[in-house]
């Protein structure tokens, strides 16, 4: 029979207000209260941050549970189990035994389990004449059932809480993808707008998004992302109400005429691109039949900061993720999907990607970025073009930049340097004299 409804821990252990708050919570008990323990268990595993508990812990809590050798607790009934520290890492996974005391402290301070200890510490039952268990120490699982109906409903609200988050997630996902293809069609279409600059604001709103953000913040930044939609989609469905719905084959003959005329614009328009552009955006005319070379990536990152804006999170670490950024840049540059497959049959792949990354990085400075790249596709046919110069020229640039403000030198000193050592490295290139007697001067 047990004497003390409230118990001290044995040794150095400390008592505290929590634990003698949490041996009269497990002595109140709902009258007639029936749980099944492995039930509570998993709402417990469930509010397991709520309730502050250890991963380790639970284990124990596991193990704990498993030495009972009954499935339906009762709240009138004895719930101590008294397993030795080796019984119970033997089920709780091989834990060492400084883990197991750790995590047996932090079952006592969550409340899960009330210490009942033996005058010298040890856990051990006492059972009577009849056989029947008179007095035992060790855990006293009867928690399980004074706290069951508090488990649940903090189970529910998490698992509330996971689907919440889930569904601003998946609405995040969708409405960003919808502003990116609509951004993407309008372009296409040529809908009336300054389309670089809705861009910009929607860059600027996922921006704000961090790499693990609460559903709090991910709401908000879905409301502002629909906001954004909601005008896009206005723009869009104004403009199709404006226009003369033919039929589908008078559509067909006019979309292939608008986009003859668009790939002649840019073919005119390139020759002029091509002057503004020698020399401040990669000096293309001193190079003649340049092998293919690979450039780094975190070179080529350090010359185009800007394509970073275009991914989630605003970092890249993989080439499959710089193409993907490539792909997003390029409507929003305004070219043709057309000049972006020629470039791309051209240049390969990747050294297209790369030189459309030069060309968003100096958007601002080019009035034709469709008609500049097709100049430099059909300078690539020929094997006159490497992306190369135009990645120094950038480094250049940067480093100047810094100069003039005092700002970053080092860092920009120091990205150059390496893109001249790998290109020093590079054997099998070749260059021009006249692109080597360039880099020399400006090394001087």
């Amino acid at each position: 029979m047990q004497t003390h409804t409230v118990t001290t821990p044995f040794g150095r252990r400390p008592m505290t207000l929590g634990m003698i708050a949490s041996q009269v919570t497990a002595q109140n008990a709902p009258e007639g209260a029936t749980v099944h323990k492995w039930h509570v268990f998993r709402d417990i595993k469930e509010a397991r941050i709520a309730l502050g508990a250890t991963d380790r812990a639970l284990a124990i809590l596991d193990a704990l549970l498993s030495f009972h050798p009954e499935t339906a607790f009762y709240g009138d009934s004895a719930l101590i189990v008294w397993p030795s520290n080796e019984q119970l890492i033997g089920r709780a996974n091989g834990m060492s035994p400084t883990t197991l005391r750790r995590h047996l402290a932090n079952l006592v301070e969550c409340g899960l389990v009330v210490r009942r200890d033996s005058p010298n510490g040890k856990r051990y039952a006492r059972k009577g004449q009849g056989g029947d268990i008179e007095q035992a120490y060790g855990f006293d699982l009867s928690p399980i059932v004074a706290r069951a109906v508090e488990f649940k409903q903090l189970a529910e609200a998490v698992r509330a809480e996971k689907k919440a988050y889930k569904v601003v997630k998946e609405r995040l996902t969708i409405c960003r993808r919808d502003i990116v293809k609509m951004i993407e069609a309008a372009i296409e279409e040529g809908v009336p707008g300054n389309w670089g600059s809705v861009h910009l604001e929607y860059q600027a709103i996922i921006g704000k998004l961090p790499r693990t953000a609460p559903r709090q913040v991910l709401e908000t930044i879905a409301a502002e992302l629909d906001d954004l939609w909601t005008q896009i989609r206005d723009v869009l469905e104004s403009f199709v109400k404006t226009q003369n719905m033919d039929a589908n084959e008078s559509r067909s003959e006019r979309h292939i005429q608008n986009s003859n005329t668009e790939s002649k614009n840019e073919s005119e328009s390139g020759l002029g691109a091509k002057r503004e552009e020698s020399g401040s955006a990669g000096g293309t005319d001193n190079l003649r039949s340049l092998p293919k070379r690979e450039l780094p990536l975190g070179i080529v990152l350090d010359a185009c900061p800007n394509v970073l804006w275009l991914v989630k999170g605003g970092a890249i670490s993989q080439w499959r993720e710089f193409l993907a950024a490539a792909d997003l840049a390029r409507p929003v540059l305004g070219i043709s999907p057309s000049a972006w497959e020629d470039a791309q049959v051209a240049m390969g792949e990747q050294p297209a990607a790369i030189t459309l990354a030069a060309i968003y990085q100096r958007s601002d400075h080019i009035k034709s970025p469709g008609g500049y790249l097709r100049n430099l596709t059909e300078r690539a046919k020929e094997g006159k073009f490497s992306p190369w110069p135009m990645i120094m020229a950038l480094l250049r640039a940067k480093l100047d930049a810094a100069k003039a403000t005092g700002a970053g030198i080092e860092e920009a000193e120091s990205e150059l340097g390496a893109a001249k050592r790998l290109d020093r490295t590079e054997k099998r290139l070749e260059i021009s004299d006249s692109l080597r007697s360039s880099l020399n001067k400006r090394d001087q």
